[in-house]
């Protein structure tokens, strides 16, 4: 997809620095892993606050039964009442099929100004909503009349906004939800309101996951959630941000995924003429970090031994950073852990973190409680180790914690109402940037002393020895 960036509006090029810290150096193999922790920080370098409202288009999707019309009644109007100005828009409605609510007659989107903000409103009260008979066929029919509605539509920023309470879902539906998904990516992102509570977690979340925003459950509030999903939109900068990572041809695999402010699914599309290039698109850059997690799996054959070589070149428009390693000697320990060591060992236990957390409460929904327990018991000592409070306050919830350093919790009753709301937020709340872990490039170590050297620097002031 092309964004327009040409707009006087904002500037060409946004401010980026760009961190590159690696893992452990590898062991000679032939499918050895290397991992990198990539840190982005974007400024707007002089940018307006606010993205002009006319380079943006929204879908209101309403995927709600009959029955809880009520979730919706108020929330709505108010949000539409609430739009900026010259915003594209469009109201779906449910019926067998999603159905578009407003604009009414032929056309496909409407312009908000005081007059249309007030019809929309008025015509949300008649919202179509399914009733018994027939539903829609699951959350791929949605994405995929978003899809075709937002193709028509070449403005900058392109946004879904679903609102479900799972009465559409189909046991069937999970093939076909990921095929769309694969055909929406870079196409247009999305946010998923939860209401009610007969939902599933799972697809709102790889629906946020894979489209690049957020999932949360909404049990009141509603019409001010969706302002502020609107309102962050306007926050940002920089629609459409490709990461791209050159490679060496020994490179086999590689992947990138976003760990921090929230986990996404990135996917890798090669660039044409250039064989061992990749580029990941990310989307919705308001000024702030992003902490990325590369891995690349590397042969071995033919590379020297103990000697620094470069497996990837990581690009974000013109910055640029080299990923560095070293094969090991096989049965001897490496004289130097490689600088940002300790920052993918954070990356990697803070997803693991969610991870444990997540499957800990999709067990206890299961009713699987030794396995909730020690899922839960991973997530709580995870979390003293990083002084992360809202994953304790989220096991607390459900289990009392004995000895959070140690593990130890035991499970306490709980309604299973309240554990859907969980899992969506350990699957797609926001976490804390890695600021601690994070930092400028150190320069390399000497191998034999040990002591540290400027980046530029050739060989060891302590030893004398030609640094590698």
């Amino acid at each position: 997809m092309t964004y327009d960036m040409s707009g006087p509006t904002r500037p060409p090029q946004p401010g980026i620095r760009l961190h590159v810290d690696l893992g452990d150096d590898p062991r000679p193999h032939r499918s050895a892993k290397i991992e990198a922790h990539l840190r982005v920080d974007v400024a707007a370098d002089g940018a307006p606050t606010d993205l002009p409202a006319v380079q943006l288009a929204v879908i209101i999707a309403v995927d709600v039964a009959e029955s809880h019309r009520a979730a919706v009644r108020h929330a709505l109007p108010a949000a539409l009442r609430a739009l900026p100005d010259r915003i594209s828009f469009a109201v779906l409605g449910s019926g067998p099929e999603p159905v578009r609510c407003y604009p009414r007659g032929d056309d496909e989107w409407a312009v908000a100004d005081q007059d249309v903000r007030r019809r929309a409103a008025f015509v949300a009260g008649s919202l179509p909503l399914h009733r018994e008979g027939p539903r829609p066929a699951g959350y791929a029919a949605w994405v995929a009349g978003a899809r075709a509605l937002l193709a028509g539509r070449p403005v900058s920023v392109r946004h879904l906004v679903l609102i479900t309470d799972g009465s559409s879902a189909t046991a069937t539906d999970e093939h076909r939800l990921e095929e769309e998904l694969d055909a929406c990516a870079g196409r247009f992102t999305c946010d998923v309101f939860a209401v009610g509570s007969d939902w599933s977690p799972d697809p709102l979340l790889a629906l946020a996951e894979r489209l690049h925003g957020t999932a949360e459950f909404v049990d009141d509030g509603l019409g001010r959630a969706i302002t502020a999903a609107i309102q962050r939109l306007r926050r940002v900068h920089t629609p459409q941000l490709p990461i791209e990572v050159t490679v060496r041809p020994s490179v086999r695999q590689v992947s990138l995924s976003e760990k921090a402010p929230r986990p996404h699914r990135l996917g890798g599309l090669p660039e044409p003429g250039r064989p061992h290039c990749w580029s990941f698109p990310t989307y919705q850059w308001e000024q702030g970090g992003r902490d990325y997690l590369l891995t690349l799996v590397a042969d071995s054959d033919g590379d020297p031994l103990e000697t620094e070589l470069q497996f990837a070149m990581v690009s974000i428009g013109e910055v640029h950073a080299p990923v560095t390693a070293r094969w090991h000697l096989p049965g001897q320990s490496p004289p130097h852990a490689p600088a940002g060591a300790d920052s993918v060992r954070t990356l990697n236990a803070t997803a693991r973190m969610r991870s444990a957390l997540r499957q800990g409460l999709v067990a206890l929904r299961e009713h699987r409680r030794d396995t909730a327990e020690d899922r839960l018991g991973q997530a709580a000592r995870l979390a003293a180790r990083f002084g992360t409070d809202w994953v304790l306050d989220e096991i607390r919830a459900v289990a009392r914690i004995e000895d959070a350093a140690e593990g130890r919790v035991r499970l306490r009753p709980v309604d299973a109402g309240t554990l859907g709301p969980m899992i969506l937020r350990a699957g797609s709340r926001p976490g804390g940037p890695l600021a601690d872990a994070v930092g400028a490039r150190p320069g390399p170590g000497c191998g034999n002393c040990g002591a540290p050297a400027g980046s530029e620097a050739r060989y060891c002031v302590v030893c004398g020895e030609r640094l590698l």
